[in-house]
């Protein structure tokens, strides 16, 4: 038995040792396996040990405990953020060691007699259950709010960058176009100053649910900071991307407090036809753009070429 207890703790310390290799999501599930394998084999290998050998009270106790590592098993399962097919399938093993065990002691499986002990055991099931998609569910809050910016709903500059790379990278692998909008409300601070941030923060969120509502589902609207806003135009062109901010104007920004319409002004750049290595660079082309089109007087975009797109009154 100190042999096992020794075997076990050489698992345990093996599965948690902090390898430096990255481990794939099949690796991980396999380590959870066996990790969760230990307590039930300890237990059937002890039923064999234990089996025809007289036992003090102390040691009869002992053994009673035992049987109680197919629970501890499904207890542990509460540890994890599992999902519940998950933690399902995780507990089968847990349930087939202990009726495993109770033919090994020779008992006959009885509803009598065991339902109470299994009955326990699905309860714990559940619990791990519950508390494994609690903690899915707070991981994936945690991760909505670190990825997408609370006031206006579009990424936040940290994950839209992540996606910039991605799409860009693609883009290069099948030499595909893409293209992103810089906008710049025009005259924001005056908002500010003048009816104080709430009515900033209003003039935003109307800016990014009339961006929103206007880009096509593969685009993705990115906050870039204060009141600039990073439109990704997935598999776009340059002249795609004229089209896409002209119906964007057209459709209206939104109003200011004094009722006014909403203007911005725009940078655009394309990966092809600026020639953009990264996407760091696609980006630098159109901010750069849309502070030409600040100093030509605003309310205007900017594309490759330099093709200005001078907007008049919205539509919307």
């Amino acid at each position: 038995m100190t042999l096992m207890r020794f075997a076990s703790s050489l698992v345990f310390v093996t599965l948690a040792w902090p390898w430096n290799t990255t481990k794939s999501r099949l690796q991980a599930d396999l380590m959870l396996v066996a990790m969760l394998l230990v307590p039930p084999v300890f237990y059937l290998i002890s039923i064999r040990i234990i089996s025809g050998l007289q036992l003090d009270p102390f040691a009869m106790l002992a053994t009673k405990l035992y049987a109680l590592m197919p629970n501890i098993v499904l207890a542990g399962l509460a540890i994890f953020p599992l999902t519940a097919l998950e933690v399902l399938l995780f507990a089968i093993p847990a349930f087939a060691f202990a009726i495993v065990g109770y033919g090994m002691n020779g008992e006959t499986l009885s509803l009598v007699q065991h339902g109470p002990e299994l009955w326990l055991m699905v309860l714990v099931m559940g619990v791990a259950m519950f508390s494994g998609m609690s903690q899915l569910h707070y991981m994936a809050a945690l991760v909505n709010r670190a990825m997408i910016d609370p006031l206006t709903g579009a990424y936040t500059r940290r994950s839209g960058g992540e996606t910039l790379d991605l799409l860009f990278r693609l883009a290069a692998l099948q030499n595909a176009p893409m293209a992103v909008a810089f906008f710049d409300l025009d005259k924001f601070k005056s908002i500010n100053d003048t009816y104080g941030h709430d009515e900033g923060d209003r003039a935003l969120k109307g800016l990014a649910e009339r961006l929103k509502s206007g880009l096509r589902k593969g685009d993705v609207l990115v906050r870039w900071g204060g009141e600039e806003f990073v439109a990704i135009l997935n598999n776009t062109d340059a002249e795609g991307a004229r089209i896409v901010v002209q119906r964007l104007r057209d459709a209206g920004f939104g109003l200011r407090p004094d009722g006014s319409p909403l203007t911005a002004s725009i940078g655009v750049a394309e990966r092809t036809a600026d020639n953009a290595k990264d996407w760091p660079e696609l980006v630098e082309a159109a901010d750069q753009r849309m502070y030409q089109a600040k100093r030509g007087g605003r309310d205007r975009a900017i594309l490759p070429g330099d093709v200005t797109l001078v907007f008049g009154p919205p539509i919307g």
